[in-house]
C-alpha cells in the first residue's frame, strides 16, 4: 500500500512539474524586435491644425530589455516628421528613445508596452528642435495610447518554434489528464547580454 501511495505521489508530481513547463514562455529581445518590425505601424497627425501640426511616422523601432532599468523596456527608433506651420512645410527626423513597462495580457496572449514615455529626442535639423519640443507632449500621449492598445508581441502570431510546440502540447492536453494546467502565466523577457 505504501508503494502505491509513493508511486501515485510521483506520478502526480511528474504531471504537475510537466504542467509547469507549459506555463512559462521565454521571449528574447530579438523576437520582440522582429515582432516590432512586423507590426509597428505608428503614423499619427498631431498638433494644432492651422498653427503647427505634424504627420509623424515611427520606423526602425528596436528594444533593449532591462539594460537601463530592471523591468523596463527601452526602445529606440526614428520618427519622420512632416511639419506644417505658419512658416510653411518642413521635414525633420527625430531620433527617439522611449521607455515602457512590458505587461502580459493573458486573454489576448500578448505583450503590451504600458506607461510609454519619451525620454530623449534628438531633432535634425537642429533649427526645428524648439518646434518639435512643443509637439513632444502630443507625441508622448499618442505613443502611450497606441502601444497600450497595439501589442508589441503576440504569442500565437510571433511564436518561436519552442513556444509554438509548448502551445500545441498545452492545447492537446487541455481537458484531458492535465486539467490542473493553466494558460501560460509568466512571460520571461530576456535582453541581449552586453558584450
Amino acid at each position: 500500500m505504501k508503494k502505491i501511495l509513493i508511486a501515485a505521489a510521483l506520478i502526480v508530481s511528474g504531471l504537475l512539474s510537466g504542467c509547469n513547463q507549459l506555463t512559462q514562455y521565454t521571449v528574447s529581445e530579438q523576437e520582440i524586435n522582429q515582432a516590432l518590425q512586423k507590426r509597428n505601424h505608428f503614423a499619427k497627425d498631431i498638433g494644432l491644425k492651422g498653427v503647427a501640426d505634424a504627420h509623424i511616422e515611427l520606423q526602425n523601432l528596436t528594444s533593449a530589455i532591462g539594460r537601463e532599468e530592471p523591468g523596463k523596456v527601452t526602445l529606440s527608433g526614428i520618427a519622420n516628421v512632416d511639419l506644417n506651420s505658419l512658416f510653411g512645410t518642413q521635414k525633420a527626423t527625430i531620433d527617439l528613445k522611449l521607455k515602457a513597462l512590458p505587461t502580459f495580457d493573458r486573454e489576448k496572449g500578448a505583450i503590451f508596452l504600458q506607461e510609454m514615455e519619451v525620454v530623449d529626442a534628438k531633432v535634425a535639423p537642429e533649427k526645428l528642435q524648439s518646434v518639435i519640443q512643443a509637439l513632444l507632449p502630443y507625441l508622448n500621449q499618442s505613443l502611450r495610447s497606441y502601444f497600450s492598445q497595439q501589442p508589441a508581441y503576440v504569442l500565437r502570431e510571433d511564436a518561436s518554434t519552442g513556444e509554438a510546440a509548448g502551445e500545441e502540447i498545452r492545447q492537446r492536453y487541455r481537458g484531458e489528464a492535465r486539467r490542473d494546467c493553466h494558460p501560460p502565466l509568466p512571460i520571461n523577457l530576456q535582453g541581449a547580454t552586453a558584450p
